[in-house]
């Protein structure tokens, strides 16, 4: 039963809603469905209603309707050549009825799935049920709009707690064509219940109130239409729905396909985000590959609660699209960042309808005859703002191809944070290697007066009835470490991995490094810089002069890259113990190789090391000339 508070004397039920929300346009089907109704008025013009109800019937396919604004004719006794002081400025302005900064004359209707009218006049005409537009026609739209509080609440709160809530915050427009428009709103619901019993009227929540009280003005006068033009319709470009759209562009496509497949969408607002991040994994891993960092559900689940605290710092429910990227990026990185941003805009139910195609923006339209459109929207959300996020976009194909072609075989250099980066963890990997040779030489002993190398918490347990703590005690490092190997991909594809070279350092701090990895070519990521992927990696330090691995016969043996690296690394290296970096410990063929040199290998796990860490160590960008190095940071993204 809809609460009394909604009702508009005895014939006429108001919905008052939020334009441009989903969760709204959830609520007024539900009440559509559930209770009977003979007739629906909206809040839109009559001169838009044959346009609209065409495009409607073309969902799920978006398309906007405008109207432009007709000539403007002076009053006759205006002439351009005659003085105005500033009464007379004040009386013209006056009969524009316009802001002077206001320089919107058109304006036009989303056709949008999500927007709660349209979903009204959807199932009105899947019922139907009699529609009739009862707006006046103004020539020049004046939008009536501010900020809400999130539509999210009504999954807690009934439609009539919610318009009563806000109720005492919201005031009325100044502007004197609004005062008209409720006028007439409530003039037609008037002549509308002479007809109709049960008429459902669906409005922006900001002209509910007055539309009631002027419906009750005993000396309520019906204004007079304005001249208008003719309405059009267009189809929108796809990559700019966005600014058409209430929600996002991939939520309206989730309720569209819930339409489709009769799936539950009571909660897409929210667990759309979900999905977003899902699907944007996909094709972050399809583009990155072996070199996509694991967003596993626990990276999702960090994402998500980072949105959440980000959402609610905002005063909010329901997380925008600027949030979600910037958690994104936080937690997983630029790259994955990207692919939300554009998973998040895309929308699948376009076809093709035969009609001219407009770009939409920010309170404009991008027409093919010339300058952007100013246009108002007449069912108008939550003010848009532009939002700047600190992304580095990727290139598109024409730029790769021109840097690919500028590109000079005969010089290229590696960048210093990188280098740094990696000796960094070269470092790590000879300090933890070093501590598992001694792991097994350790011993313990009862705790007298110094806790030696950390009590043992084993044998404390073990001897808990006597009462007594035990201490570890670590014998002195045995031994040194000049090589290590760092298998991130193994077994590797030598088809994924065509570059094969050894670099030799430029400096004392730097290593000797042998290496396979992708074809750095393919991926150009600005001007004289490209980006490949380590697979494997050989480092001797301090650093020596040593023949290229990949072309030494003496290594002829190996039959697969990581042999190769493992063979170099024993024929190299000065010491008895190697440092191996790998997801699995040596099998049978890699302690061969190290017998036959008369080494020994020891072993760390590669999940000693996060996800994180180890994508971006993988990463090793070229750069074609040491001069690039001035510039480079502006075109390198870690991630």
């Amino acid at each position: 039963m809809i609460h009394e508070v909604l009702k508009i004397g005895p014939h006429v039920t108001a919905l008052p809603v939020v334009h441009g929300s989903g969760d709204f346009a959830w609520e007024v089907r539900r009440l559509m469905m559930k209770h009977d109704y003979d007739c629906l008025a909206v809040a839109l013009p009559e001169s838009f209603q044959q346009t609209v109800e065409a495009a409607i019937l073309d969902l799920p396919t978006p398309g906007v309707v405008v109207q432009r604004s007709e000539t403007f004719l002076p009053p006759p006794d205006f002439s351009p050549h005659s003085e105005f002081d500033n009464e007379s400025d004040d009386a013209l302005d006056e009969f524009l009825d316009l802001p002077e900064e206001d320089e919107t004359a058109s304006s036009f209707v989303p056709i949008d799935p999500c927007q709660p009218v349209i979903a009204a006049l959807r199932t009105a005409m899947g019922d139907r049920k009699p529609r009739h537009f009862i707006d006046l026609e103004t020539s020049h739209y004046l939008p009536h709009a501010r900020s809400m509080p999130d539509a999210f609440a009504l999954k807690k709160l009934s439609l009539q707690s919610y318009a009563s809530a806000v109720l005492p915050f919201i005031t009325a427009g100044k502007s004197a064509q609004w005062k008209q428009r409720v006028k007439y709103m409530a003039w037609q619901l008037r002549q509308l219940s002479v007809d109709y019993k049960r008429i459902l009227f669906v409005t922006s929540v900001l002209d509910w109130p007055w539309v009631r009280e002027s419906f009750f003005d005993r000396s309520l006068i019906c204004p007079e239409h304005e001249t208008v033009a003719d309405t059009n319709r267009f189809q929108v470009k796809p990559e700019t729905l966005y600014f058409l759209l209430g929600e996002l562009p991939f939520i309206t496509n989730l309720y569209e396909r819930a339409r489709e497949e009769l799936g539950d969408d009571e909660n897409l607002g929210i667990d759309g985000v979900k999905e977003l991040l899902i699907a944007a994994r996909d094709t972050y891993k399809a583009e990155y590959k072996s070199r996509a960092r694991k967003i596993t559900p626990s990276i999702l689940g960090k994402c998500l609660k980072y949105t959440r605290n980000l959402t609610l710092i905002e005063s909010g429910f329901t997380p925008q699209l600027p949030t979600i990227i910037t958690a994104a990026q936080q937690v997983s990185g630029d790259g994955y960042a990207m692919h939300v941003l554009e998973m998040a805009k895309t929308f699948h139910y376009t076809r093709d309808l035969d009609l001219p195609e407009v770009r939409m923006g920010i309170d404009q339209i991008g027409m093919d005859d010339g300058a952007p459109l100013n246009a108002a929207n007449r069912l108008p959300g939550p003010p848009m703002t532009w939002t700047q996020l600190k992304l580095k976009p990727r290139p598109d194909q024409d730029q790769k191809r021109d840097w690919q072609q500028k590109w000079n075989p005969y010089s290229q250099c590696s960048w210093p944070p990188e280098d740094d980066l990696i000796e960094s963890f070269r470092r790590t990997v000879f300090d933890r290697a070093q501590e598992a040779m001694g792991a097994d030489l350790v011993q313990t002993e009862k705790f007298t007066t110094s806790v030696k190398d950390g009590i043992d918490i084993r044998d404390t347990v073990r001897n808990w009835y006597s009462g007594e703590i035990y201490v570890k005690v670590l014998p002195p490092t045995r031994g040194k470490m000049d090589t290590a190997v760092m298998l991130f991909d193994s077994p590797a594809d030598p088809r994924e991995y065509p570059w094969r070279t050894t670099w030799f350092a430029e400096h004392k701090d730097e290593s000797t490094l042998a290496f396979y990895a992708t074809d750095f070519t393919e991926q150009p990521v600005g001007p004289g810089i490209c980006l490949g992927n380590y697979g494997g990696a050989l480092f001797i330090y301090p650093p020596v002069a040593i023949p290229d691995i990949w072309q030494d016969p003496r290594l002829d043996f190996a039959t697969t890259l990581e042999e190769r690296l493992l063979g170099a690394a024993c024929l190299h290296s000065q010491c008895k113990h190697i440092a191996l970096l790998s997801s699995a410990p040596p099998g049978h063929a890699w302690r061969s190789i190290a017998k036959q040199f008369k080494k020994s290998w020891v072993h760390l796990p590669l999940s000693q090391f996060s996800d994180s860490t180890v994508q971006n160590l993988r990463m090793v960008h070229v750069l074609n000339g040491k001069e690039i190095r001035s510039f480079a940071a502006d075109f390198i993204r870690r991630s």
